[in-house]
């Protein structure tokens, strides 16, 4: 738990950039209201701790979003905050033959490699030295292949378990306004019928599932879509939406993701147990 809860501003209360996801536009993200309250953005305070800890001075401190904004995008040949406020988006789609390798691949010869440097390729998320390489990476494949290296379910954990978002959550965004939970309701896993029946659940039920991390009450959606052994427990609800204050991602391992670390979406095993009903 956090020892200080610094409230943070939203992505209408402070200038920002994006790039995409799946495809190549720079989009700014100008402020658009001001700050609620006492919501500070990020940058704030990254400055405010510089200056404590001795080190605003150096470069790259006390600057504000558009300054840090214009200087990014001058050391990518991109336009101005004003200039892209007004464009509104920079479309960086390379050309449909650079796009498709048409005229080869970035090496000196433009051949393909299939056997890649999993451990030595240049990354933006890859660790400094001092963290070392994340993860089992010492069993990755020589070539790309499937990878057995997410947790099996076993005799003691029969299912496995995925956290999909809910249709109505953004992971954890929206998980607390009313229209949102009004629709979702509450917790919920979903299991196959015959799964259920095997445990003697009934759709409704409550249930209890868990490992060796801890475990969760939640009420069993019976859906002949399932795949047998395998469950879905949509979310992200907040931890107070679970009996016992215990939400999740108690079953969730945090495990750094090999080689360089970042977000790994785990499968997870787990038991299934009927719970009993509440008086």
């Amino acid at each position: 738990m956090a020892d200080v809860l610094l409230p943070a501003t939203t992505f209408l209360e402070h200038d920002d950039i994006y790039r995409g996801g799946g495809q190549q536009h720079v989009v700014l993200g100008p402020k658009l209201i001001e700050p609620h309250a006492d919501a500070r953005p990020n940058i704030f305070v990254i400055n405010e701790l510089a200056k404590r800890l001795g080190v605003g001075h150096l470069p790259g401190f006390e600057l504000d979003e558009r300054t840090l904004i214009d200087h990014m995008n001058a050391n990518s040949a991109l336009p101005d905050f004003d200039t892209l406020k007004e464009k509104r988006f920079v479309d960086l789609q390379p050309s449909f033959e650079e796009a498709h390798y048409l005229n080869g691949f970035k090496w000196p010869d433009g051949k393909f490699r299939f056997r890649p440097d999993w451990l030595g390729s240049p990354s933006p998320n890859k660790p400094p030295e001092a963290m070392g390489l994340q993860g089992p990476y010492q069993t990755i494949p020589e070539f790309p292949d499937h990878w057995e290296v997410i947790e099996a379910a076993d005799a003691e954990h029969p299912f496995r378990l995925t956290t999909s978002p809910a249709h109505n959550f953004l992971n954890s965004t929206f998980a607390e306004t009313p229209t949102s939970t009004a629709k979702e309701i509450r917790p919920e896993l979903l299991i196959h019928p015959d799964d259920a029946e095997a445990l003697g659940i009934a759709d409704g039920d409550r249930i209890e599932i868990g490992n060796h991390r801890g475990e969760v009450v939640l009420h069993a959606v019976l859906h002949a879509g399932q795949k047998r052994g395998v469950v879905v427990s949509e979310g992200l609800f907040p931890n107070s939406a679970f009996e016992r204050g215990e939400g999740i991602n108690t079953l969730v391992g945090a495990q750094s993701p090999a080689p360089y670390g970042g977000l790994a979406v785990h499968d997870t095993k787990i038991w299934i147990k009927a719970y009993p009903a509440r008086a």
